[in-house]
């Protein structure tokens, strides 16, 4: 992973940062949002991408 394309997916409803992933920032301009599991709230919720 380069640290250029990393990308940390934080949780929308306890803000805590559970995934960190890769993007192609030339081909995807918009942030990434995705259903993950939250360790923390322990159930399926959306992440969304931060900086």
């Amino acid at each position: 992973m380069s640290q250029d394309n990393l990308a940390k997916l934080k949780c929308t409803e306890c803000k805590n940062i559970s995934y960190y992933t890769t993007r192609n920032k030339k081909k995807l301009k918009e942030k990434l949002e995705m259903k993950k599991h939250c360790p923390k709230c322990r159930k399926h919720t959306l992440h969304k991408e931060m900086k």
